[in-house]
């Protein structure tokens, strides 16, 4: 049997060879305690610093301004319950109504601690409208919320307008992006994209699991969510990961340094792969933005097929994809998302997202195109609208 076709990117990448090489070296002779201060831990600390300065330089932020962290969603954790702990009772935040599950649950406890918030909506393709979150600005507002691109639909969003949106009701109030899904496909620099904290996550760009930094701006006080021997500025205890830093500024880089190039392949490939399937049956339908998506991500829902059912298919035709974010897999809840942009609760069940990174070339499409056509051929009545 042929290997397996990879189409589930923004669950988690690869890692990339280049990584492991750089990494490598931290797992034997530089694997000190960056706080010791004999020669093992200084090598290990000037690795550190080194990837945070790497990080810094794509960020265009200064290195003592990132943060790192066991991985996103620790970094969207921080950025937000960081802020509010750090202030007296009371309070508001906004967050869009697609944010990944770490936004959205930090947010609920941030309820349950006295603190409000409030929910942007989307529009049908699941962009948030800068003017449409504006207006829900108020006073005490403390903290907005709203990711650069979405992982279960791809749909770019407007964080810098939403930016200048938001300050020009209260220039106070803070701005943290949550990058996760956009690193490596999307710029990233702070000033440009004009937020106070940005979040990002290693394994999504080619980098390891459980690493990921967080850009905070300087002058933000920040009360830290996990307490121990006060590294990483007392912003967030526990000794680093020096190989996954290594690992993360590694992948970064290259992800940066490829990303015109890169982004134009996938784009190509992605839309190869979209037309094949709505091509496939009437019952599928394109979800996110048509055009304004990120470069390897397509994703659709099913209206006569359960989704589930559609990936066991697909997986043992040699297609491995989703059904939406791998933080629900095994579920059966609907998507917060697909419910955010309209669908009724049984369409927000059938979520199917295939998206695609540096490994995925024509004949994987190709392959997949043909399973596809081979799993949901039998189609019998049109997608409702």
């Amino acid at each position: 049997m042929s290997e397996s076709v990879y189409l589930d990117y923004a669950a988690t990448a690869p890692m990339r060879r280049e990584v492991l090489e750089e990494m490598f070296p931290f797992f034997q002779d530089g694997f000190g305690n960056p706080s010791s201060v004999h020669g093992v831990g200084a090598r290990a600390s000037a690795a550190l610093e080194t990837a945070r300065g790497q990080i810094a330089d794509v960020l265009g932020c200064l290195p003592e301004e990132l943060v790192f962290t066991s991985g996103g969603t620790e970094s969207d954790n921080l950025a937000l319950a960081g802020v509010v702990e750090n202030r007296e009772r009371g309070g508001h935040t906004i967050i869009s109504a697609i944010e990944h599950e770490a936004v959205l649950n930090t947010a609920s406890s941030m309820v349950t601690r006295g603190h409000s918030v409030s929910v942007a909506p989307v529009d049908s393709f699941g962009s948030v409208h800068a003017t449409s979150l504006a207006e829900l600005v108020r006073s005490d507002t403390v903290l907005v919320s709203c990711m650069l691109a979405n992982n279960e639909i791809g749909t770019i969003e407007p964080v810098a307008e939403i930016s200048a949106a938001v300050r020009a009701v209260n220039p106070n109030v803070l701005v943290h992006t949550d990058a996760v899904q956009a690193a490596g496909a999307l710029g990233l620099d702070v000033r440009e994209l004009s937020v106070d904290m940005l979040s990002l996550s290693a394994h999504k760009i080619g980098g390891p699991r459980g690493v990921g930094a967080v850009y905070i701006r300087r002058g933000i006080e920040l009360a830290p969510i996990i307490h121990g021997g006060g590294q990483e500025g007392g912003r967030r205890s526990g000794t680093e990961n020096v190989a996954g830093a290594v690992g993360l500024a590694t992948a970064l880089v290259l992800a940066q340094g490829e990303r015109a190039e890169e982004n134009a392949r996938l784009s190509r490939l992605r839309d190869r792969l979209i037309a094949g399937v709505l091509d496939c049956s009437p019952n599928i339908r394109l979800t996110g933005h048509p055009t304004n998506r990120l470069p390897g991500h397509a994703s659709f829902v099913l209206a006569d097929r359960s989704a589930e059912s559609v990936l066991v298919d697909l997986d043992v035709l040699g297609i491995q994809c989703s059904s939406g974010s791998a933080c629900h897999a095994g579920q059966t809840d609907p998507s917060h998302v697909l419910l955010a942009i309209g669908l009724d609760g049984i369409l927000a069940k059938n979520g199917l997202r295939m998206t695609l990174g540096h490994r995925t070339n024509d004949e994987d499409i190709d392959r997949a195109l043909a399973a596809v056509a081979r799993t949901l051929g039998a189609a019998r009545e049109p997608v409702p609208a």
